[in-house]
């Protein structure tokens, strides 16, 4: 492998060889080649690409003394700042690990310290006419909308241009420093909301769903979608943007990357537009031309393919596909040959960017091979200076400055705009609502099921939030596997509630781009076992871009998830799962599992509130066994149905995250049942059996798996001193886990049980039963315990 010294010495080496120019040229002029690119801005190429590697050497120099910490060097994929070049700093980015000289490249660009590429769009009434100024020169306007005309020169780096401060960004990141702009010190990534670039996390590929997300998301904003009106919307993108999504060969090959590809030419293939530049640099790691291949086979998806190391054609390919994409609308993949240096593989460092771009710089007469090695020293030590600047910047030093935004929590804020929706909709909303609901609002239509309060509340949600958007596997034209978003479509149009691909991946993608472009989407995931293959949307993606970008940027979503058993074992291991634990380990994660349908609405509403107001990620597991049942002890009884609360009671039967709801059967005084879902009902029916041998219970509806209402669990457990936890989703690693930990935290000392599925998965048919908590095994779990 090529070391840092190795790499280092034979470019300062190469450069001192390159020699004089035969001819100077003025940087002014465009390359001789006859390309798009002047001399300033392919010297301007060269800054970002040695900034970069400088970078990468300063991480090396810092992890030498534990001062530095988790970084992967972008050593030979410098080739990436020319498609920085070729698009505007307004265009969203995700980037990946590799993309250092991108990100110093679109620090530049957005000061205007580089020159923007032609042509430019007609400039407005008042501004200056790009036409007027010096050959190479841009604008740069500062935080008070004045701008100022900056011509290039080649005379050495000033210690606080554009280059510099972007270093400083990404140094910040190494040393994990709290000034850093995008996580803060919590993590290494590239991004920040001034320059369109949005965090992501290292895991390969995982970030290409919510590139397909955002492009479509933006398209239909632009086509007359409306954005949620809640407040901190994470970016204002402009009307012709074009996602920019970089990833490497290695990415290529992982099931999210082609969950992406695959859902991009779908779309395209219906007729809907993706504006989506995939960028996959290939060093060469995979299968000799799998790569070129697979991408090239990707119907709906146009290629376009350019040596990454060689910036006047990257410059010239990558301006083709963006403007291809931004006139089109459609999405294209730029497929960039590059090396590897300093990493996993032994590159071949005659291939090296920044010789390819100096070499260039040289023989069209733009600069010396001495001069070129003295920016690039010049620059080494302003590095160094940074970098000892940073190291002395406060660290993240306490559990509070950690987790303050992963996810915030406001609850009287969320309390309020459930009050303003219930308002509007009984008030200025009263007609629209009629309409929707054809005359006949849900809360005149007598008692519900757990299905039809789901989308009552649905209903009213889109209604209030007209950014909502509903979407999943046969949402739209079925209402879904259980039929519980029956009819939206044909109230709120097809492009607020559609149909998606099975793959739940991409269905969370879409999600999360959704929710990144302003809108307040709700995905529906058919079966709580496909979510388990995506889980890592939720856990790498959705929980984590608040805590990546201190807040700047957020994804608000509600994920609807029927799960648990159905009845009967009707499922089988395809359709039931009672696994949660997944879920509750992510932190900043929503969890929620209404049982009744007088919950369900209101909880729904807290959750579409709680996305709106606090960037929320909730998922919203919907019980299968429950969603048509109307009887809770007889048949006929219509104890589990309930009314539709009309709007004027809504902010009286708001139910915050976090609180349980408690029944008391008889005195109430003798027993203590905590549970959930499926166990309520059944909860409910053993607590009657007992009633009738003189047992007082109480029969706590968790109803909130994360955060877990703690205090309403400590409160009612005291008060009798005896806890049976009903845990449906089995013993080991289930919720009954986190309930009964409560407890010992807190100091509990009375007496407790647990009835919990075994650690199995769900079997067919009657057999389900032999595995499945059921209301006898919960009556004789409540006996034991009485007999201690």
């Amino acid at each position: 492998m090529t070391t840092p010294h190795d790499l280092d010495d034979r470019l300062r080496a190469e450069l001192a060889a390159l020699g004089a120019p035969d001819q100077r040229r003025d940087l002014g002029e465009p390359l001789p080649d006859g390309g798009a690119l002047t001399g300033a801005q392919a010297l301007a190429l060269f800054d970002a690409q040695l900034t970069s590697r400088l970078l990468d050497l300063a991480g090396r120099w810092l992890s030498g003394f534990g001062e530095g910490y988790h970084t992967i060097e972008s050593a030979g994929h410098e080739g990436d700042a020319a498609v920085a070049a070729a698009l505007r700093p307004t265009d969203p980015a995700l980037l990946h690990a590799r993309s250092g000289a991108f990100y110093c490249l679109r620090a530049a660009q957005a000061v205007g310290a580089f020159p923007a590429p032609s042509p430019e769009p007609e400039p407005e009434p008042g501004e200056t006419e790009a036409a007027s100024l010096p050959a190479g020169a841009g604008i740069a306007v500062d935080a008070d909308g004045d701008a100022t005309v900056v011509v290039p020169d080649l005379p050495q780096p000033a210690p606080d241009d554009a280059f510099a401060a972007a270093a400083r960004d990404v140094l910040r990141g190494i040393v994990a420093s709290a000034e850093e702009p995008a996580a803060g010190g919590r993590a290494k990534v590239f991004g920040r909301a001034d320059l369109a670039v949005v965090p992501t996390t290292s895991t390969a590929g995982a970030h290409l769903p919510r590139a397909v997300g955002l492009g479509l998301a933006l398209e239909r904003l632009r086509r007359g979608a409306r954005a949620s009106d809640g407040e901190a919307e994470a970016a204002q993108w402009p009307a012709d943007a074009v996602v920019v999504c970089a990833f490497d060969d290695a990415a290529a090959d992982h099931a999210t990357a082609t969950a992406a590809l695959n859902t991009t030419g779908w779309y395209d293939h219906t007729g809907l537009r993706i504006p989506v530049l995939f960028v996959c640099a290939d060093s060469g790691t995979s299968a000799e031309g799998w790569v070129a291949a697979t991408l090239r086979a990707r119907p709906g998806i146009r290629y376009f393919a350019a040596d990454g190391t060689d910036v006047t054609a990257t410059y010239r390919v990558a301006a083709e596909a963006a403007e291809w994409v931004r006139r089109q609308r459609r999405p294209a993949v730029l497929h960039l040959s590059a090396v590897r240096l300093m990493a996993h593989c032994d590159g071949d460092a005659a291939r090296d960017p920044l010789l390819a771009t100096a070499r260039l710089l040289v023989t069209s007469g733009y600069a010396g091979g001495e001069e070129l090695l003295a920016r690039y020293d010049e620059r080494g030590w302003q590095l160094r200076r940074v970098a000892e600047e940073v190291l002395d910047e406060p660290k993240l030093a306490s559990p509070v400055e950690i987790v303050r935004e992963l996810a915030p929590r406001r609850p009287v804020r969320v309390s309020r705009a459930v009050a303003e929706a219930a308002a509007h909709a009984a008030g200025p909303g009263a007609g629209a609502r009629a309409e929707a609901f054809g005359g006949k609002p849900p809360e005149l239509t007598g008692p519900l099921t757990l299905a039809q309060s789901i989308n009552a509340a649905l209903a009213d949600g889109m209604l209030d939030h007209p950014g909502t958007a509903v979407f999943g596997h046969d949402v739209a034209a079925r209402g879904g596997v259980y039929g519980v978003t029956e009819g939206l479509r044909d109230r709120f149009g097809a492009a607020r509630v559609f149909d998606t691909l099975p793959d739940a991946t991409s269905i969370l993608g879409l999600g999360l781009g959704a929710g990144l472009a302003g809108l307040l989407p709700v995905p529906e995931i058919r079966h709580l076992t496909l979510l388990h293959g995506a889980e890592d949307q939720l856990r790498s993606e959705a929980a984590t871009m608040r805590f990546l970008s201190r807040g700047a940027f957020r994804n608000p979503m509600v994920v609807r998830v029927p799960g648990l058993a159905s009845p009967d074992g009707l499922g089988g291991h395809d359709r039931d799962d009672d696994s949660l634990g997944a879920l509750r380990d992510v932190p900043g994660l929503v969890v929620a599992v209404p049982a009744r349908p007088d919950d369900a609405a209101p909880m729904l509403r807290t959750c579409l509130a709680a996305a709106r107001v606090d960037g929320s990620v909730c998922v919203f597991v919907e019980p299968i066994a429950l969603y048509h049942v109307r009887d809770l002890y007889t048949d006929g009884d219509d104890e589990w149905a309930a009314e539709y609360a009309e709007p004027g009671t809504w902010a009286d039967r708001h139910v915050p995250i976090g609180r349980a709801r408690v029944y008391g059967i008889g005195s109430a005084e003798d027993l203590t049942i905590i549970t959930f879902g499926n166990g309520v009902r059944m909860s409910l029916r053993a607590a009657a059996t007992l009633a009738e041998e003189g047992v007082g219970s109480r029969v706590v509806d968790l109803r909130w798996l994360a955060p877990l209402p703690v205090a309403d669990i400590i409160r009612e457990s005291s008060a009798t001193g005896r806890v049976l936890v009903v845990d449906e989703t089995r013993r080991t690693g289930g919720v009954g886990e986190g309930v009964l930990s409560a407890l010992v935290d807190t100091g509990y000392v009375g007496a407790a049980r647990r009835v919990a599925a075994l650690d199995s998965f769900v079997p067919l048919g009657p057999a389900a039963r032999q595995v499945l908590v059921s209301a006898e095994a919960i009556t004789q779990g409540a006996r034991t315990l009485l007999a201690r």
